[in-house]
């Protein structure tokens, strides 16, 4: 629901998100009130210290003042707990006693300074019992304000002021086209372009602020405020949503027939040559989280990667290879030697060079597979971070290539950086030079596969052999024409239900539409859904049914917009529309972009698996596109993106082998499944 508003302006907090946070200031409050009940009765009549008097009503006023705190978080408490997340009518005295409560912090401040002073000046002679006590209540006095403090600068929306729902909603729809609201709007869109650039110089004020930074935190807080402009949403309202989206989708993969298959692409290799593909990805993914340097060694190896590397980190090998930019100890080349296997005669170049658009790389010698092999790095910086999120589509023209040729903003201009240093500073011919009859071969992964993808589109006119193995993409990538193009020569490897092969403007625009479908329908109250969220992720069990206000709807009525829907969503964005039905139209507001070349999909067999500890077995299958159009929430949707839990999927599949080929894929040909 849209945020609280009180003291003349919206807070990044709802009327019923006080639930939790006033419990635990009740515990602690009563916790408090009890132990100075207790001082007091022990004590009563025996005051006899020189401050007695002062001490004796100290704690009289100090456990009236607590008592009627207590009263109003518990009014606090049981209101804001009323109603559901679009009915915010029975919690409508939330602003009130908000009012109250911040009332009471002034005499409680007041009494926490009298307390300092009584235990500074008038404490000698009473007993180390009472001015402990005293001291006791002073200090949790200070804690609570100073976190109350951090609280307020928490959910302080900076846009409070200048929001323009409420306005928009008083002019109603037949004033939306007026200048007023026009020049209202966009006045209101340039503020939150201008808060969100403000928060990212402070994300990143340890990089430098040159014109290529100030130009990515430009782009990205266009994109940002972009997408929330358009909803009224507090973090724990998305938090719900997201908890009760889950839920369904869970329910229904439990529905879904467990012998259902999808036939593959026409484009796809037959099913004898899946294992072959597998094989080459898994030797591939070592190259991929090599790339990484020391930092995902020590993490994949947390015994023993720091006590192998602690012996070569340090050695000077200036005349023995030549690597470029923050690799002064070794430390990163050393650890790709371990992961790789390969010597140091087999390293062509190494960069460790990162700023914004430009990502480390490197380039060897695969003598194993016969292949020169370039490995780019995935996100491991926040200069990483910007590049991957300037996801504006810049063209891409490529020769011989059909139809709109466009790709992500951040990952061409990397690629087109690589491409360059490969080919104007001759790294390739050099390593041609050395083995001409190997074959170009680009492998990353995360924002190194998005990049090693690009990069092998750009590369493919002048070696028309090369393959590139992208693990974990980033989903929204390449235009359908680039994606259609990069099946000759590209293989995506997506590993379960991983978040970042699904991220794209489009399918970020379709989550929001869910989400808000999900928390406009159900008609439980926010607390018992999070509540009920949190078990479901951490002790799993059956997905819990809520009731939707939907249920007891006529079916003529679901053709119309949701009341819940239209206090969520402003009448004016063009993503408005009735959520009642998921086939409805999408209003496309961002160019459609695509994972790269042929995806082979890595999934767990059987149910979720929700213990560390529970066997895994994996299967591959041949998947295509329309397969990662939406967001797959899921506690794995992390981890199934990390390089070490990938790699030791494709190593399951490759060396351990603990399955066989499914049933299905034995009865028919047409099947690649593994």
């Amino acid at each position: 629901m849209p945020g609280m508003v009180v003291f003349g302006r919206r807070w990044g907090i709802a009327s019923d998100d006080l639930v939790f946070p006033g419990i635990f200031e009740l515990f602690i409050r009563v916790v408090w009130w009890i132990g100075t009940l207790i001082l007091y009765t022990i004590h009563k009549g025996r005051f006899d210290c020189p401050g007695g008097a002062i001490l004796h009503n100290y704690l009289v006023v100090l456990l009236v003042l607590l008592a009627a705190i207590i009263l109003s978080l518990c009014a606090i408490v049981y209101v804001s707990g009323q109603g559901t997340i679009t009915n915010p009518g029975p919690r409508r005295s939330i602003p009130l006693l908000v009012y109250v409560r911040a009332l009471l912090y002034l005499p409680e401040l007041v009494w926490a300074c009298l307390g300092a002073i009584w235990v500074s000046d008038n404490s000698s002679g009473c007993e180390p019992a009472e001015v402990g006590a005293v001291i006791g209540a002073v200090v949790s006095s200070w804690i609570i304000l100073f976190f109350t403090g951090i609280g307020v600068i928490i959910v302080f929306d900076p846009l409070g002021s200048q929001r323009p729902s409420a306005a928009l909603y008083e002019a109603g729809t037949r004033d939306l086209e007026s200048s007023d609201s026009a020049q209202l709007l966009y006045t209101a869109r340039s503020l939150a372009v201008r808060v969100w650039e403000s928060r990212l110089r402070l994300l990143c004020c340890c990089l430098p602020q040159d014109d290529s930074h100030r130009a990515a935190f430009s782009s990205i807080a266009q994109l940002v405020s972009g997408f929330f402009s358009d909803t009224d949403l507090v973090p724990s309202d998305i938090a719900a949503g997201l908890s009760l989206l889950h839920q369904e989708q869970d329910k229904m993969e439990q529905c879904r027939d467990p012998d259902e298959v999808v036939p593959h692409s026409p484009s796809s290799p037959i099913r004898e040559d899946l294992q072959t593909e597998l094989e080459r990805a898994a030797h591939c993914m070592q190259f991929a989280v090599a790339a990484y340097g020391w930092p995902m060694y020590i993490y994949s190896n947390p015994l023993t990667g720091l006590c192998k590397l602690s012996g070569d980190c340090c050695r000077s090998r200036a005349a023995e290879y030549d690597i470029v930019g923050g690799d002064h100890l070794g430390c990163h080349f050393t650890s790709i030697l371990q992961s790789t296997g390969l010597q140091y005669r087999d390293f062509i170049y190494i960069s460790y060079h990162n700023q914004i658009y430009e990502i480390p790389f490197f380039v060897a010698l695969d003598h194993k597979k016969e292949a020169v092999l370039v490995a780019v790095r995935g996100t491991l910086s926040l200069r990483d971070v910007l590049t991957d999120l300037s996801a504006d589509c810049e063209n891409l023209p490529v020769e011989g290539v059909t139809g709109t040729c466009y790709a992500h903003k951040g990952i061409a201009q990397a690629a087109n950086y690589i491409y360059k240093k490969l080919i104007n500073d001759g790294i390739l011919n050099q390593a041609f030079t050395i083995a001409p009859e190997y074959r170009l071969v680009i492998t990353g992964h995360s924002l190194g596969a998005g990049t090693a993808s690009v990069l092998a589109i750009l590369l493919r006119s002048a070696f028309p052999t090369l393959q590139c193995y992208a693990f974990s993409p980033p989903g929204g990538l390449l235009s359908k024409a680039l994606a259609d193009y990069s099946r000759e020569f590209v293989v995506s490897v997506v590993l379960g239900k991983d978040l970042v092969p699904r991220l794209s403007i489009p399918n970020m625009e379709d989550l929001k539409r869910r989400i808000l479908k999900m928390v406009s329908n159900c008609n439980k109250p926010k607390f018992q859904i999070l509540l009920r969220g949190c078990w479901y992720e951490m002790f799993g069990g059956e997905p819990d049914d809520f009731p939707t206000e939907l249920e007891n709807r006529r079916e003529e009525e679901l053709n119309q917009p949701l009341l819940g829907e239209e206090s969520l969503l402003l009448h004016h964005s063009s993503s408005y529309q009735s959520l009642a039905s998921d086939d409805s139209p999408s209003h496309v507001t961002h160019l459609p972009l695509f994972l790269p070349g042929r995806i082979l999909h890595i999934t767990e067999e059987g149910g979720p698996r929700r213990s560390c500890f529970s066997q895994v077995r994996y299967r591959a299958e041949w998947s295509s596109e329309t397969a990662f159009c939406s967001v797959l929430i899921s506690p794995r949707m992390i981890t199934d993106h990390m390089p070490d839990v990938v790699l030791r999927a494709l190593q399951s599949l490759t060396q351990d082998r603990p399955f066989a080929l499914c049933p299905s894929s034995l009865s028919n040909s047409h099947l690649n499944v593994i």
